[in-house]
Formats: structure tokens, sequence, C-alpha cells
């Protein structure tokens, strides 16, 4: 049986095109909010609580359709979920109590920009799912 992971999305219009939500994770590297399905949870269920205890957003989930993607990490199964939150300044900062207890350090990613080295690589995988789909 293969782990499920959800990983809730925030997108907001810009001048120059849509922006996701992402963070830099101390150790590693910019990342989007994912964590780990629990048993019996529903993968909106799933995403909101990442969503709550990686960033301290409350959001509710989109009109758009959530999706799932086999391809990210193999032997993982990816659930996307697109979220709505309250507007959001341009960067922000929360101490998650997940790993010990990290300062993650959130701002807008332009989804039309091409990710580079500072980006966890199962991360630029799921920015170019995110882009085909909303841009």
């Amino acid at each position: 049986m293969r782990a499920e992971k959800v990983c809730p999305y925030v997108l907001r219009g810009a001048e120059d095109g849509p922006e996701v939500l992402a963070f830099r994770h101390p150790l590693a590297g910019c990342q989007l909010v994912k964590g780990t399905l629990e048993p019996g949870e529903s993968v909106e269920a799933g995403a909101l609580r990442e969503l709550a205890e990686e960033s301290g957003l409350v959001g509710v989930p989109a009109d758009s359709p959530a999706w799932s993607s086999p391809d990210i990490v193999q032997g993982q199964l990816w659930h996307f979920v697109p979220v709505v939150v309250p507007p959001q300044p341009d960067d922000f900062e929360f101490l998650c109590a997940d790993d010990g207890g990290h300062l993650f350090k959130f701002f807008w990613w332009p989804l039309g920009t091409v990710p580079g080295g500072e980006w966890h690589e199962s991360f630029v995988r799921v920015l170019d799912e995110i882009r085909v789909r909303c841009m």
C-alpha cells in the first residue's frame, strides 16, 4: 500500500499572473504545505488540517476540483486540494510544531517562474502540476 500525502495549495491573483503560497523550510528548501493523510481522514479534511498545522491558516476548499498524482514521489500518492484563505501579506512566518518546531517563512511564488535550486526537488514537480492546471 502506498503512502498518501495531501498538499493544500493557496493561490492569489497578481499583476503578472497567479501566485501560490510557499515557504522556506530551514533545512529542506522551498516547499508547499504537505503532509501525510491520516487513517480514515478525507482528503479535504487532511489538507485543511495540514494547512493549519504548517501555516496557522484556516481555509476552506476552493470551488476548483482536487486531484491526485502518483508521479511526485515513487511509492506515494499525492492529493492536491485548492484552498481559499483570507487575504494574506506578501510574507509571514509561522513556528510549526512539527519536526521539533521549525520556523517556516512564507511567501508568494509566481507560477509562471521556473523554480531553481532553492526548491526541494519534489516541489519542482508539484509546481509543474499546479501550473498545468491553473495557468
